[in-house]
């Protein structure tokens, strides 16, 4: 099982990433996907998530609006489009994978319910 995160750097304010989780080793249309980030001194939290056929989505309040989640099953890959970036987004992001599937449109699911994890990549964002 392999969770691989991509596609961090620095960017100034205002920038635009794209972070990139290719999964592999696992049947990845079973697994809803989430996105987290831990900060240097801060607990890990919880950013997006997709359920695992796509249809339902979530964002965390402070990045609704400027982050976007999205899927391709036939890729087995995940990618979150980080628009608007402010230093306070500055983080390791990690992809995770739930076979829960709890990714609903009215709550995200915390990091416990996650069973696969990736290695994180660092996003940088200059003031």
């Amino acid at each position: 099982v392999q969770l691989q995160a991509s596609g961090g750097g620095l960017v100034q304010t205002g920038g635009s990433l794209t972070l990139s989780c290719a999964a592999s080793g696992f049947t990845f249309t079973d697994y809803a996907i989430g996105w987290f980030r831990q900060a240097p001194g801060k607990e890990r939290e919880g950013v997006s998530c997709i359920n695992k056929s796509g249809g339902s989505t979530n964002y965390r309040g402070s990045v609704r609006g400027r982050f976007t989640i999205s899927r391709d099953n036939a890729k087995n890959t995940v990618t979150l489009q980080m628009d608007n970036l402010k230093p306070e987004d500055t983080a390791v992001y990690y992809c995770a994978a739930d076979v829960h599937n709890l990714c609903l449109k009215a709550a995200m699911p915390t990091d416990v319910y996650y069973d696969y994890w990736g290695q994180g990549t660092q996003v940088t964002v200059s003031s």
